[in-house]
């Protein structure tokens, strides 16, 4: 399904992010910064269908209050392949 698609400058988000809001209901809002494409605002059910759902580790730790400050110790990383040898 194709949907109706709205461009905005920078500017005019910046001072009309409300109007962006109901227009990304609709459809995508491309974002532009000095005439060039820069951003693309989506609702978020649409964002959702898009990714199917999904998320990832850093969709998850992003959302993550102070996961910046979490210590993860890893295991050692071993070579699990060998050098080629060309004769």
């Amino acid at each position: 399904m194709h949907l109706p698609a709205r461009t905005m400058s920078s500017r005019e988000f910046n001072q009309s992010t409300g109007t962006a809001k109901v227009a990304a209901l609709i459809g995508p809002v491309f974002v532009t910064d000095r005439g060039r494409p820069s951003h693309v605002l989506l609702s978020y059910d649409r964002y959702r269908r898009l990714t199917n759902g999904t998320r990832t580790l850093a969709d998850v730790m992003g959302g993550t209050p102070d996961a910046g400050e979490v210590d993860l110790e890893l295991p050692e990383r071993r070579s699990v392949s060998s050098p080629a040898v060309f004769e």
